[in-house]
Parts: structure tokens; C-alpha cells; sequence
């Protein structure tokens, strides 16, 4: 039975509306649903039965224990580091995102670049006969796309080389505060002794030292230009020592020990999840290995979808289909801790 043309277009359009409706939900519902960390703690809080207070004495009643006033630092201190934390992430800007990739160039000389990347991007397509409204959406990639997709791979990188040396540069502060050290010189031994990352990082700290800037906020800084879970530890641990006092030694071969647990988890999830991304690669370049044997071996065969609205409009919908296959796949596949 041959179906109408008016019954073919609403078949296409229903179907490419349901590929942007499940293209949404795979957006947008993992920002609405809270994280499972987020439940379990949640439904850890409701079954928990609160412990009974101990006895306090009349003088501790009125002037408070030393454990309760060290607790009451620590979190307070947690809270302000919390607070800044979160008006850190809203002020991301251009030059923070270059001095995260490393480069050492400035705002200006970006986007110089960007505009030489864009006009090439589209000089190249208008050279190939490419229409020009694709040629002006290949300049606009070329000039806000490619350059930020650059620094973000230039700024991974760079974290990446920074972590992997991160616990050995912690070890080395824990030595040399046994050893009796201040934890400036401390830190003035890794910035000579360190490599290439980690050595200009802590460097920075050490200057700012110099000019008044004490260490926590120099950590912060750090952060900043580094926005690693493991490098906000670094500075939560030394700022509530630096504030309520302890063994800083003790507390940094703790956190050595937590952050090599966290590298070897990260490398047991990368290995166990290698499996399913080659599955996804193999799966998402089928169809377009396909269509290009088909294209060698007849190529009048699928002449169709590209010379008719209706083939037109079938390869955006299959185009479509195949980008919430690729969105679904990603969210399976990657884990983060």
C-alpha cells in the first residue's frame, strides 16, 4: 500500500518531534533528579535515630568544651570555603580559562586568533561550494568553537599532569614538616625540586607569601587556576589547621593516601568502562561506514535522501535519532568521582 505524501510528511514529523523530545529528556533530566550520593544521604538522614548528648559539666555548660568550639571552627570554616567556592564558579571568565589551559597569551591575541581560525574556517568552505549561509556557520564554529574546545583540552590536560604528581608533592610536605620544617620551606622545596606542572604552581604560592598573601588564600588562588576536588582538599585541610590547630603532617599523609585511593579508583572505572565506550564507538560509526559502502558500491542507491524534501527531511530525523543514541550512550558510559 503506497501511503500519500501529506501521510509520509506527518509520519517524518512526528518522528523527528519525538527524537527532540528524547533528546530533551536526555538533557535536561539528570539536572532535574537529585545525584545518587545526594539520596542516599537523604535516606541515611531519615533512618538515623539522633544520639543521646553526653553529660556535660556546670563549667563546660557555661564556657563551652574545646571539642565543641573546634568543631564549631571547622565548620564554619568548611561554610566559608563552601561559600567561595560556589561564587568562584559563577565568575569564570575568558582569562581564567586561558591561565587553566597554560598558553600564556592574553585576552586579545585570543580572540586575534579565534577571527584567523573563523575566516579560514569559512574561506575554506566558500573554496569548496559550500552554500554561504553553511560557510558563515563554519566561520562562527571556527571562531567561538574550535578555540574553546582547545583551551578546554589544552586546561585537561594540564590537570591531568598536575594530579598524577599531586600526591608525591604532598609526601614530600609531609617529610619535610617531620623533619621540622616550616611549611613554607616545605613548599619552597617542591616549587625547585618539582616538574614543570607542579613546580610554577606552588611557586606562585611562595610569592604571594612574600607580598602578604597568606597560604590558604594562596591555595585558593591555586584552585583557581587549578579547579581540582584534590587541590580544594589541599586548601581546606591547611586552612582549618592554620584556624583550629592539629598535626598538619598527620592530616597531609591522610590526604596523600585518599588521593592515591581516588587515583586508583579513577583508573579501575577508566578500565571497567573502556569495554562499554568501544561498544559505543563501534556502534555509532556503523551507520556511517553504511552509508559509505553503499556510496562506493551504488551510489544512484541512496541518490533518494539526498536529492528529495522527503529524503531531506528522513536524514534529519535519522540525524537526530542518532544523537540521542550518542547522548544516552555518553551518560552510561561516564563516571565521574
Amino acid at each position: 500500500m503506497i501511503l500519500g505524501m501529506e501521510t509520509t510528511q506527518l509520519a517524518i514529523v512526528a518522528l523527528i518531534a519525538v527524537a527532540v523530545g528524547l533528546g530533551a529528556i536526555v538533557v535536561v533530566y539528570p539536572l532535574l533528579m537529585p545525584s545518587v550520593p545526594e539520596a542516599r544521604v537523604r535516606a541515611l538522614g531519615r533512618g538515623r535515630r539522633a544520639a543521646p548528648a553526653p553529660r556535660q559539666s556546670a563549667m563546660e555548660r557555661l564556657v563551652g568544651s574545646p571539642r565543641d568550639s573546634r568543631r564549631r571552627q571547622v565548620q564554619d570554616t568548611l561554610k566559608q570555603i563552601e561559600d567561595r567556592e560556589k561564587q568562584r564558579k559563577k565568575k569564570v571568565t575568558l582569562r581564567n580559562l586561558i591561565e587553566r589551559s597554560g598558553l600564556g597569551i592574553s585576552v586579545r591575541r585570543y580572540w586575534a586568533v579565534s577571527a584567523l581560525i573563523g575566516s579560514a574556517f569559512a574561506f575554506v568552505a566558500l573554496i569548496l561550494g559550500i552554500p554561504w549561509y553553511v560557510a558563515i556557520l563554519a566561520g562562527v564554529v571556527g571562531f567561538l568553537g574550535v578555540p574553546r574546545w582547545f583551551l578546554g583540552f589544552m586546561a585537561r590536560r594540564r590537570e591531568q599532569q598536575f594530579l598524577d604528581g599531586l600526591a608525591d608533592a604532598i609526601d614530600i610536605m609531609v617529610r619535610g614538616l617531620k623533619a621540622g620544617l616550616p611549611l613554607s620551606d616545605a613548599m619552597r622545596v617542591i616549587a625547585t625540586e618539582a616538574g614543570p606542572i607542579i613546580g610554577p604552581e606552588f611557586l606562585e604560592v611562595i610569592e604571594g607569601q612574600r607580598i602578604g598573601i597568606p597560604i590558604d588564600q594562596g591555595l585558593e588562588r591555586m584552585y583557581e587556576r587549578m579547579p581540582l576536588p584534590e587541590v580544594s582538599f589541599l586548601g581546606i585541610v591547611i586552612s582549618i589547621q592554620s584556624k583550629t590547630g592539629g598535626n598538619l603532617s598527620e592530616a597531609l599523609g591522610n590526604l596523600s593516601k585518599v588521593l592515591r585511593e581516588r587515583k586508583k579508583m579513577k583508573g579501575k572505572i577508566r578500565s571497567m568502562s573502556q569495554e562499554a565506550k568501544t561498544s559505543a564507538i563501534i556502534i555509532g560509526s556503523l551507520p556511517f561506514l553504511i552509508i559509505g559502502a553503499l556510496l562506493v558500491i551504488s551510489p544512484k542507491y541512496l541518490t533518494p535522501f539526498f536529492e528529495t524534501e522527503i529524503g531531506n527531511w528522513i536524514l534529519i530525523g535519522c540525524g537526530l535519532w542518532m544523537l540521542v543514541g550518542i547522548l544516552v550512550m555518553r551518560k552510561m558510559i561516564n563516571f565521574r568521582i
